[in-house]
């Protein structure tokens, strides 16, 4: 894709209006009375080739000239077949088109050198080339940024032996390993995948590359023919992965890697033995809550590059934490290298708006009472010290959060279900709402007795038979379910555990996402809401979330705000930093706020 924008002779103007989305992007520009090239954020329009070339040529300065002659013109100097020379791109060489700076003037991370032309012209014959060669290779039409993910990853490991691709969950991620994979398919390889995504794994590749030989492998021989690529869960990695040493893999690939985050873990120990020429790492989220999981990506990938945690965390992470934003410059400048991450907003201005909105939920006079008795048992016990002291402030955390989901979760009193809740009332109106509208919904939870208490309540209610998908279903129960819903005239509704439903799955059947209870990290639960708004989502999707009011849930929606600042690079886990607190400061947060 391409930025089109405006100079004043002193400055950026206004981008063009009425064509393309709109972008703010970051580009090299002569500032100041000095005329210094500096980075300067300037607003954009992001246009699609075939947008470039329709453009009149008298509205176009000399850089965006240049860029549609090159487009018109092929690596040896012809035209495309069946289109004559033009005024722009006449009958001569590509080389013979020289880009201004103006056309390539995107610095990196410190500010320090911007793209040179030679790169940029390499990147869009290259991408061209892919392009061509996917079509016939590929049973799958990608977009442009896909494409150029796929030359991407081609580029990185044949540079550096592995690479991280971060996309924004829904930007398929998928896809474009698969035509990474593709391309590599003179030996065997390897994807290894959270359980629940194996099935999905395989019927993507049978779909998109044909040609490839694709094996579920859950222990056993392993097949390892050139052609061929095993899918493999986690838990199979940390218990059967012996059997994987063994092979020399052209590629091992290891989606949603944030499982790896810890690299002492037996799982990540047998993820780092597996011999290969190249390893990629695909997650949406390299960094959950600090810098460290980003090490230990980069140094599961490129070690060569990331090598020594002690160095990175000097240079790095002690900086950063302090507050400096010239060591996170450093730290993008470094890492870019080997770690793609695009956003929805950059590269799929096509997905339909995602409509967020926050309700608060009154609590019954039931949940009042069984809410400060949870709490004043609490406090009489004594929240201890140490470890012991993390442990009961988790209990009680979560028996308050209980509580608001609804009373009988703690009381056991659970004969009638209805009026006792003021956020199950009120996800019952949206529900009902949804229903006659027939807007398919999702509904998560993070506590599978909630989830189960939701199924029961909504057959009551609706007469309707919700499935329930959590983690304690086996992988062939859950693509069951996955694929139900998706089909038309699949069930209304689906229930889902946050953890086991939050990563990989597509859900864009749904036009719905309630949150029924708070996650302390707002990314878990932007991932789960993203189960909808996909890649082949084709309408609005409102995504709502419940806090009880007067409760500790208020609280934990105002980490979210402080800590979606933080997102880029780390996040606190709420759990410690509750437990940090006083005693008189814990239980002021936990406390109802009766004058709320």
């Amino acid at each position: 894709m391409f930025a089109l924008w405006t100079w004043t002779g002193h400055g950026a103007g206004h981008p063009p209006a009425d064509l393309g989305d709109p972008e703010t992007l970051t580009l090299a520009l002569p500032v100041g009375a000095r005329r210094a090239i500096e980075p300067v954020a300037v607003p954009a329009t992001v246009v699609l080739p075939t947008e470039l070339a329709e453009l009149p040529t008298a509205d176009l300065a000399s850089s965006a000239r240049a860029w549609r002659a090159l487009l018109h013109a092929t690596p040896t100097g012809g035209h495309p077949a069946g289109e004559p020379p033009t005024s722009e791109s006449p009958d001569r060489p590509t080389r013979t088109i020289e880009l201004p700076t103006a056309a390539h003037a995107v610095p990196d991370a410190v500010g320090t050198s911007i793209f040179s032309a030679e790169r940029a012209i390499r990147v869009l014959r290259d991408t061209e080339a892919v392009s061509a060669e996917l079509a016939g290779a590929l049973d799958a039409t990608l977009r442009p940024y896909q494409v150029r993910g796929v030359g991407w990853l081609r580029e990185t490991v044949a540079a550096y032996g592995g690479a991280v691709l971060a996309d924004e969950m829904g930007l398929g991620k998928t896809v474009q390993t698969i035509g990474f994979l593709q391309g590599r398919a003179d030996g065997p390889q390897v994807v290894v995948c959270p359980t629940s995504l194996v099935g999905n794994w395989v019927h993507e590749i049978e779909r998109f590359a044909p040609g490839l030989r694709v094996v579920a492998w859950r222990g056993g021989a392993v097949p390892a023919a050139a052609g061929t690529v095993v899918v493999t869960g986690y838990p199979t990695l940390r218990l059967h992965g012996s059997a994987l040493v063994g092979q020399q893999w052209t590629t091992v690939v290891f989606d949603e890697a944030q499982a790896l985050k810890n690299p002492r873990t037996q799982v990540s120990r047998a993820a780092r033995a597996l011999p290969a020429d190249a390893k990629v790492a695909l997650t949406g989220t390299p960094v959950e809550n600090h810098l460290d999981e980003l090490f230990a990506l980069l140094n599961l990938t490129v070690p060569k590059l990331f090598a020594h945690r002690a160095q990175f965390r000097r240079r790095f992470v002690r900086p950063i934490e302090e507050g400096s934003a010239e060591a996170a410059a450093r730290l993008r400048d470094a890492v870019e290298p080997v770690l793609l991450g695009r956003k929805k907003a950059q590269v799929a201005a096509s997905l339909p708006a995602k409509i967020h909105s926050d309700l608060l939920c009154d609590l019954t006079a039931e949940q009042e009472k069984v809410y400060d008795s949870v709490l004043t048992a609490a406090v009489d016990e004594g929240f201890g010290s140490g470890l012991q002291r993390q442990g009961r402030v988790l209990a009680a955390l979560t028996h308050l959060k209980q509580v608001c989901n609804h009373p009988g979760l703690v009381t056991g009193e659970l004969g009638e279900i209805g009026g006792r809740s003021g956020k199950l009332d009120l996800c019952t109106d949206i529900v009902a709402t949804n229903l006659e509208t027939g807007d398919p919904t999702l509904i998560f939870t993070q506590y599978r007795q909630t989830g189960e208490l939701l199924v029961r309540h909504l057959a009551d209610q609706f007469g309707v038979e919700a499935p329930f998908f959590h983690g304690g279903l086996d992988a062939d129960r859950r693509a069951d379910i996955v694929r139900a819903f998706q089909a038309p005239g699949g069930p209304p509704i689906l229930v889902l555990s946050l953890r086991a439903a939050g990563t990989g799955l597509t859900l864009t059947r749904a036009a719905d996402v309630i949150h029924f209870d708070r996650w302390w990290n707002p990314a878990v639960e932007a991932q789960a809401s993203d189960r909808a708004h996909r890649i082949g989502q084709t309408r609005t999707v409102t995504v709502t979330t419940l806090t009880s009011a007067t409760t500790v849930e208020e609280h934990i929606a105002a980490m979210h705000t402080r800590k979606s600042a933080l997102t880029d690079l780390s996040d606190a886990t709420g759990i410690a930093e509750l437990a940090r607190l006083d005693d008189d400061a814990l239980v002021d947060i936990l406390r109802r706020k009766r004058e709320n």
